[in-house]
């Protein structure tokens, strides 16, 4: 009797093990959220060549829910407004957002270029997209942490 009961409480905590939360299979990684840019990489094609981080009074923030995109951005020394509207898409490793609408500045963008793609690299609390050349080559990278 002693050994089924062994046995019982050896499985139950086996099973609770199995459950815990932290198992990094079922975590599902989502975009969905409120994210603000930390810096941005520029790339000779192949490697980093340059660092920028995000100065003080600067802020670009991307807010992500159910399919729509919209961002922000705001210079201190810049008069000029940035911002725009739109959906996106995600894969595993993509980002596409297309662009239906922002500030004057950013229209006369959208008006010749609505279909911005990036490679994508998302974690639970960070993610980076990467403007890629024609031969898939890294050019910019922008890197974000989430807010909320």
């Amino acid at each position: 009797m002693k050994l089924l009961s062994y046995a019982i409480v050896l499985v139950v905590v086996m099973v609770l093990f199995a459950a815990k939360p932290g198992n990094n299979e079922d975590i599902q990684l989502s975009l969905e959220g409120t994210w603000e840019q930390v810096d941005q990489y520029t790339y000779d094609g192949e490697k980093v060549v340059d660092t920028i981080e995000a100065s003080e009074g600067y802020r670009q923030i991307k807010m992500f829910y159910d399919g729509k995109v919209m961002w922000s951005r705001f210079v201190p020394k810049d008069s000029v407004e940035w911002f725009a509207y739109g959906s996106y898409v995600i894969t595993d490793s993509s980002l596409t957002e297309t662009l239906e609408y922002g500030s004057a500045s950013m229209m006369r963008v959208i008006d010749t270029f609505r279909v911005f793609s990036f490679k994508l690299i998302l974690d639970e609390d960070t993610y980076s997209q990467i403007q890629l050349d024609a031969d898939g080559n890294p050019l910019l990278q922008e890197n974000y942490k989430r807010l909320q």
